[in-house]
């Protein structure tokens, strides 16, 4: 790897390996993290994607991370000593993830060094969907013949789905945890910029955001502050701010909006794929209203099912309970493909 990718990969990798190795299986210990760098060509331009992966002999399974924060932050967040992704990997799964261009590790686009209203977002659904494909072509170069699962997270469960309808034979199964999904409101007439900044004190209510009001935070003061920090490392200018901020694009948001003020932005019912809908009690992203409309709206598939997950939010896999997200979710993966019980 040279130095520029070096540089690039820095933010990224940052938050893993500040933290202790964990001893759980022999096939962790023996394949580390492999990382690539794989362009994608939008509107003229040319931007890298960060992909990580945790190879396994198994089906392979793609994260797809969602709004605000990359995959560093989420499926390979260490806590405990372990990630969702050494969680795969060990069960024999061979585990990828990547960031969204504007995200984490991947490039930065031409926009953002320009005014936020000089633009339309960036990173909305279709261009998002591309950045997919993108990435699950390159792992059946890999891995031809295996079976490809798709695990997406929030506001990436929209181009996780598209990706599902237009390309099936590059998703075998699909899990939409804490999808995002149509609400009938009133029209979203705010002005929509193509980049948007995000600081530590706007992340961390987010563990608590749809909590009764006698229920703890699920992580400590110290977890918060770790991961906040991460946070703002994951973008390489946040310190040119003050305070610091992560500049992220603004594209889900606009998605997010045209969602919740009625309008309908992928047609689920061509999803053809098993799908399982997981998600927290009080995940106030995804309510049983919302799990329902979206569970009845996936009328192309045979099999599919909704899954609520006692004692988590929105934030379920960066709290105690991912343990038990991660249990559905891999059981329900193990069920399409060769991976060994």
């Amino acid at each position: 790897m040279n130095r520029r990718d070096a540089m690039k990969w820095s933010a990224l990798g940052l938050a893993a390996q500040a933290l202790p190795s964990y001893s759980f299986a022999s096939a962790t210990q023996a394949a580390e993290p492999q990382r690539v760098r794989l362009p994608w060509r939008h509107a003229g331009e040319s931007l890298d994607l960060a992909v990580t992966r945790r190879p396994a002999a198994g089906d392979a399974v793609l994260y797809v991370h969602g709004a605000t924060f990359p995959a560093a932050l989420a499926v390979a967040w260490k806590m405990e000593g372990i990630s969702w992704m050494d969680q795969l990997q060990a069960a024999g799964l061979d585990a990828w993830a990547f960031d969204f261009a504007g995200y984490g590790g991947s490039d930065r686009p031409r926009v953002f060094e320009r005014n936020a209203m000089a633009a339309a977002p960036f990173g909305q659904c279709m261009a998002a969907a591309e950045q997919i494909v993108a990435v699950l072509q390159h792992i059946r170069r890999e891995r031809p013949g295996v079976p490809i699962h798709v695990v997406a997270h929030s506001w990436g469960t929209l181009p996780a789905q598209q990706v599902a309808i237009d390309h099936p034979g590059l998703v075998s199964r699909l899990v939409l945890f804490g999808p995002v999904v149509t609400r009938d409101g009133p029209a979203d007439t705010t002005p929509r910029p193509a980049w948007t900044l995000v600081t530590a004190e706007q992340q961390r209510p987010r563990q608590r955001s749809g909590l009764p009001d006698h229920a703890a935070t699920p992580v400590s003061d110290e977890e918060l502050d770790r991961w906040c920090a991460a946070y703002l490392d994951s973008d390489p200018t946040s310190s040119q701010r003050e305070p610091r901020s992560a500049k992220v694009p603004d594209g889900p948001s606009a998605d997010i909006g045209l969602l919740w003020s009625g309008k309908s932005i992928v047609d689920s019912g061509g999803i053809r794929q098993p799908t399982l809908i997981v998600r927290g009690e009080w995940d106030h992203v995804t309510t049983d209203a919302d799990a329902k409309r979206l569970f009845d709206a996936l009328s192309g598939t045979r099999d599919k099912r909704d899954i609520k997950i006692s004692g988590g939010n929105h934030w379920l896999h960066l709290q105690p309970r991912r343990k038990a997200l991660w249990t559905e979710t891999l059981s329900f993966l193990r069920e399409g493909g060769r991976t060994p019980l």
